[in-house]
């Protein structure tokens, strides 16, 4: 019964947190955001002392309960290793742990954490890597899906689904995701919890507390005839049958184990006085690391293709893509603050760039902010009245605004370039950037100040400007608009 329990909530978690990344219409993000706050890194760098707690105590009481069923990535890897489990049954196998690999990538980790080394933070962090797979490799074929379906029901004069265009993120971070799927997938079809055990920082954590937790899998010696069958079948290789231990730091709390046992010889009961080898561990060591470990994290804490129609104020016409311009300054997103902000609390998840609906949101290739989220204005701009990747963000990286507080933030600062500009170059009227500037921070003046009637360019108040992108985008000027946005290093109020 509680492996049916466990099973029927992981599918309920991972269906529901699947569905915020695969949604395009911003509708689960207002029910189902919440899911993406729980993850324990999310909760820790966003200081959401509430979660930490709640799933440390979750942890104390049940062991890495956390693991076989909030955590998206764990569960991906259960049901990877059930469909390996069809061909080849009984797979499985004690091994040691291998403490120096396990404690030295949550070493690795918490001292990138603390130094704000955010790639290598969002590589190891496992929440971020499922959210990179979701967003890069699920999402596209849900929307491929929704497309076809939309084909199908406008046959039949039905509007119940709309077309959504289906696009990828960044070339590397795709290649990320691409990679993270196949490795962790090969890993959990072979040897079940392999990456739980060895590499995620989060699931080495838990192992600590987990260590003492209250209630616990035992094996009764009297009943148990050591036929092996609970360590064959146990993911996480961390049942020792013919010492009757099992390593509590490894376990995940998915009762497998009391499910095949045949004798009834393991059990999911109250702790008891046991000694260090029943346990499988030192208790005093795991009390001592646990703390040391708590500390160091405390710390940590403190410190697609584009459309080829484009709607044009004269209805639909063939343009040419427009390239990306060169910033000195990246733009971030408006609740984000500063870019130093972004880079230490951003996991690189991804759920930002999927909620955004305008286009405008891409992860980054830069080096030092990779698969962190930036503006760019190709696909569309950042509309004043909408606040979405600020409402999903679980880590505080991009803070909650309302609309009022988004057109008073400044991210950047428009810049006219005077030898693409249509009235200079062509010879005719334009205004484009004038008409959709929403705080009305470009004016048009005439070309020639001696002479009233001379066709008119842009003017820019910086000082009225929030660097929303609507200038750049619908500048008719290809492939570079002749007005684009420098980001600021420090979001301003305007």
């Amino acid at each position: 019964m509680l492996r049916k329990i466990r099973i029927a909530l992981a599918v309920l978690f991972f269906v529901l947190i699947t569905l915020i990344f695969l949604d395009f219409t911003g509708t689960a993000h207002v029910w189902l955001g919440w899911m993406a706050k729980i993850q324990l890194l999310p909760a820790i760098l966003a200081l959401n002392v509430g979660v930490v707690v709640a799933l440390a105590v979750l942890t104390l009481l049940f062991g890495r309960i956390y693991c076989s069923v909030i955590c998206p990535m764990g569960v991906l890897q259960d049901i990877v290793s059930w469909f390996g489990g069809r061909f080849k049954k009984h797979r499985f196998s004690h091994s040691k742990p291998l403490n120096w690999l396990r404690y030295g990538v949550l070493g690795l980790f918490v001292i990138c954490l603390v130094a704000g080394i955010a790639p290598i933070v969002a590589l190891l962090a496992p929440y971020s890597s499922f959210g990179r797979i979701a967003a890069n490799l699920f999402a596209p074929l849900y929307r491929l899906g929704n497309n076809a379906l939309a084909a199908i029901a406008e046959r039949i004069d039905s509007y119940a689904f709309y077309t959504t265009e289906v696009r990828i993120g960044a070339i590397g971070t795709f290649i990320i995701a691409v990679v993270s799927l196949l490795i962790i997938g090969y890993l959990a079809w072979k040897n079940g919890r392999t990456y739980c055990n060895t590499i995620c920082p989060v699931g080495s954590f838990l192992g600590f507390i987990s260590k003492v937790s209250i209630f616990r899998p035992v094996i009764d010696t009297e009943k148990c005839n050591s036929c092996g069958l609970c360590a064959r079948n146990c993911k996480a290789a961390c049942i020792d049958h013919k010492a009757h231990q099992i390593d509590l730091s490894r376990c995940v709390a998915c009762f497998d184990c009391i499910d095949r046992c045949n004798k009834n010889a393991i059990k999911f009961t109250l702790r008891r006085a046991t000694s260090p080898a029943a346990s499988g561990s030192s208790v005093d060591n795991s009390r001592r690391n646990f703390v040391t470990t708590s500390a160091v994290l405390a710390t940590s804490t403190v410190a697609s293709a584009q459309l080829k129609e484009k709607l044009m104020d004269g209805g639909y016409t063939d343009v040419a893509d427009k390239i990306e311009p060169k910033r000195e300054t990246k733009v971030t997103p408006p609740g984000s603050l500063s870019a130093r902000n972004l880079k230490q609390h951003c996991t690189g998840c991804q759920l930002c760039v999927q909620a955004c609906q305008n286009g405008v949101l891409r992860p980054s290739s830069d080096l030092l902010t990779f698969m962190q989220p930036y503006s760019s204005f190709e696909h569309g701009y950042c509309r004043p009245e909408c606040t979405d990747c600020s409402s999903v963000c679980p880590t505080g990286a991009i803070r909650p605004i309302t609309v009022e507080e988004k057109t008073a933030i400044q991210t950047g600062t428009a810049v006219w370039i005077k030898k693409l500009c249509i009235p200079l170059v062509d010879g005719v009227e334009c205004g484009n950037c004038a008409r959709h500037c929403p705080t009305g921070a470009i004016q048009m003046i005439p070309s020639d100040a001696s002479n009233p009637e001379s066709l008119k360019i842009p003017a820019i108040n910086t000082a009225r400007c929030i660097g929303c992108g609507a200038c750049e985008h619908l500048c008719p000027a290809r492939p570079l608009s002749a007005i684009y946005v420098e980001g600021v290093s420090v979001h301003n109020e305007v």
